[in-house]
């Protein structure tokens, strides 16, 4: 949240030459695009730095779910041989008698539980519930209601992050934040990269790259105002990431993600799960030995390492699909004939559209899964940097209050002396007309702010006349 005022940022006076070549960007688009700046810190602030905090929060929910569910997650003692499969998810139902059987997630360590997941009556919407079986003695280590893959702590820290545990409606939150994240650290860039071009024209000589990159020293406003863009230029890309991979989990700008995906074949390719009319369905009592027997199929047919069986609600074909999410990713899938353990087709991770992988890998990245504990880290330190830039931004706002003796109003935004060209305000709300019908959050809120920056200079101007 910047506010970096062109009037106040400046030691010496430009030349003609130079307000002649910079006149269009002084005269039109800058003082509009530093108090949207202003406008979106103050009043998007709140939710980017509940959004950077409760993000990094969930930067350590792996190792925070290993500890506090170490008990369901690993076994004792490790064995010599496992108890076979079939048995494995006859002890799981034993322990959710109440459930129907979803899927089976053999343990991909030595000393790891198998994971029987059930859908149930008894838990809340979008969960589930997971029996943890010891595969060397088939006995249970406990059932726990998860989210996805998440037990509950780090099912509780997503839903922190994604919508504050307030369901549907919390989800605007994220949206807004995830929304205007970009806005902020482009149009801060651009502010910021104005400003070291002016200070390196008054002072002469190279340093460019330096202004932009290095705080400098002195001490209040300026100096908070140095550190401000300096964070800001050092997250840009991170900001930039989190931004666009945020947008495809919300509700209104997701859509339209999902509709684009979908309308240019971006989206992942699921395998078929059609069986020969002549298959029957599996008995509730048969399936067990089916998990068995498709699990089998699909080692048998080169699906390696840590593997998810799902079972269908229906008379289709059941689902094999690898689960490993850190790089290198292995996420092929195969259908197979739980009757007969046909394997009735594939698709590997590698025939995907290079924008479904990219969109995949993506995602994973911005959860902190595909690069472990590196990943982990560098989405932390860019929540920090979110955080101390909006924190640092309020701080120079509350700097700018007038003194006693000078008036009692909280200040107005920066760059307020001058007005913006006709042209950029047209530019501005046909373009908060055109973002608003893909992103109706995004662009709702940008034409609030206009309104707001209008009523504020109708006000300012009045202001003389009135008193």
């Amino acid at each position: 949240m910047s506010v970096v005022d062109p009037d106040q940022t400046s030691g010496a006076a430009d030349t003609p030459t130079t307000r002649t070549a910079d006149r269009w960007w002084l005269a039109g688009f800058r003082p509009l695009l530093l108090r949207l700046h202003f406008y979106v810190g103050m009043f998007v602030g709140p939710f980017l730095l509940v959004a950077a905090v409760t993000g990094l929060l969930y930067t350590i929910a792996p190792q925070l779910e290993s500890s506090v569910h170490a008990e369901q997650l690993r076994v004792p003692a490790v064995g010599t041989r496992a108890v076979p499969l079939a048995d494995q998810v006859t002890a799981a139902r034993a322990a959710v008698p109440e459930g129907t059987l979803k899927s089976v997630r053999p343990p991909s360590s030595a000393d790891g539980t198998t994971r029987v997941v059930f859908t149930s009556p008894e838990t809340a919407e979008g969960y589930t519930r997971t029996a943890f079986i010891d595969p060397y003695t088939g006995q249970s280590r406990g059932v726990l209601d998860t989210y996805g893959e998440w037990l509950p702590v780090r099912a509780w820290l997503d839903d922190l992050h994604r919508n504050l545990h307030l369901g549907e409606p919390g989800r605007i939150y994220s949206e807004l934040a995830a929304s205007w994240l970009w806005v902020l650290a482009f149009s801060g860039l651009l502010l910021w990269w104005a400003r070291a071009r002016k200070a390196r024209r008054n002072a002469g000589g190279p340093g460019r790259l330096r202004r932009l990159l290095l705080p400098r020293g002195g001490k209040g406003r300026g100096r908070l105002l140095s550190w401000h863009g300096s964070i800001g230029v050092w997250a840009l890309l991170g900001m930039l990431f989190l931004s666009a991979t945020g947008m495809t989990w919300s509700t209104y700008a997701g859509a339209t993600v999902s509709e684009v995906r979908s309308a240019l074949s971006w989206q992942a390719p699921s395998v078929t799960k059609g069986l020969p009319s002549t298959a029957a369905p599996v008995a509730a009592e048969d399936q067990p030995a089916a998990v068995q027997r498709v699990l089998t199929a699909a080692r048998t047919a080169g699906l390696d390492g840590p593997v998810e069986v799902s079972v269908p609600s229906s008379g289709a074909a059941w689902k094999v699909s690898q689960t490993k999410r850190s790089w290198p990713v292995a996420q092929d899938s195969m259908a197979v004939d739980p009757q007969s353990g046909t394997v009735l087709n594939r698709i590997d991770f590698a025939d995907w559209p290079v924008m479904a992988q990219l969109a995949n890998l993506a995602i994973d990245t911005h959860m902190g899964l595909l690069f472990g504990v590196p990943n982990q880290i560098a989405l932390a330190l860019i929540a920090v940097g979110i955080i101390a830039a909006v924190l640092i931004g309020y701080r120079m706002w509350w700097l700018r209050r007038p003194t006693r003796g000078t008036g009692a109003r909280l200040p107005g935004p920066p760059g307020a002396g001058r007005a913006p060209s006709r042209i950029a305000l047209i530019t501005m709300v046909l373009v908060a007309i055109a973002v608003g019908v893909a992103f109706p959050v995004l662009g709702g809120s940008l034409l609030l702010f206009c309104g707001i920056d209008a009523v504020w200079q109708a006000t300012r101007r009045a202001g003389p006349t009135g008193s």
